[in-house]
């Protein structure tokens, strides 16, 4: 699988929790922190284990701990995904 941008991750993780909430994405910021989003730790395990089925790969269990906004997340997940995506073929 292709590498994702930061933005890339930033929009899908936005239209997913927006999803979640049952608001717009727009009422989403990339700047607030989960745990301000009224995501208890069951929807949280949900986002992660779609997140993994998203990019193909697991995810350590402290990831939403240790970048705990969308914006945070999004950069994270970028850089992981881009050490796990298939190489380029000649």
């Amino acid at each position: 699988m292709p590498a994702v941008s930061p933005l890339e991750a930033q929009q899908w993780l936005i239209e997913k929790i927006a999803h979640r909430l049952g608001t717009e994405p727009a009422g989403v910021s990339p700047e607030m922190y989960f745990d301000e989003m009224d995501l208890d730790s069951t929807e949280a395990l949900i986002l992660a284990g779609e997140i993994e089925s998203w990019l193909g790969f697991e995810l350590s269990t402290t990831t939403l701990w240790y970048h705990p906004t969308v914006k945070d997340l999004a950069a994270h997940l970028a850089e992981e995904s881009d050490k796990h995506a298939a190489p380029a073929q000649a």
